[in-house]
């Protein structure tokens, strides 16, 4: 009798650990919309901070951060067309290296975002919003590269 209580309390505790089991990184299996707009906030944020928080960003910082926000809107709306979870983001992971290191992350993330989204889309309703968000991406990147020169990195 002893026996079968103690089974039976570790099999419900086994049964209700399972599920937070295989939620544990749950972030590597995310839909590419919402790992790509993880991505273009982190490469955001990047562009924004500076080492001298005096100096405000170049035009060329301003510019990419533009096109990083028209772009997240894109994705915003085809990841919704999709049925993706946007409330369930996978966890930024921020490096604070310095200014040029900063750009050059940003940079890394925006070939990443291209990489991510540029896959083939199923749904025909989110094609134009994918597309538009492609199309800002890469201005996105070309800014970056812009301040990347400007800063002589």
């Amino acid at each position: 009798m002893r026996f079968s209580r103690r089974f039976a309390l570790i099999s419900t505790l086994a049964a209700l650990m399972a599920p937070a089991a295989a939620h544990a990184q749950w972030w590597a299996q995310h839909p590419a919309y919402v790992r790509a707009m993880s991505n273009l906030r982190q490469a955001n944020w990047l562009l924004a901070h500076h080492d001298n928080w005096d100096q405000p960003a170049n035009q060329a910082e301003g510019r990419a951060m533009a096109e990083i926000r028209a772009a997240y809107q894109e994705l915003k709306g085809a990841a919704i067309l999709d049925e993706k979870d946007i409330d369930d983001p996978p966890p930024p992971s921020f490096p604070f290296g310095d200014h040029r290191g900063r750009l050059h992350r940003a940079m890394d993330l925006l070939n990443q975002t291209h990489s991510e989204i540029t896959a083939e889309e199923d749904n025909p309703a989110a094609r134009g919003l994918r597309d538009r968000a492609v199309s800002h991406v890469d201005a996105a990147g070309r800014w970056t590269q812009a301040a990347i020169n400007f800063w002589n990195y």
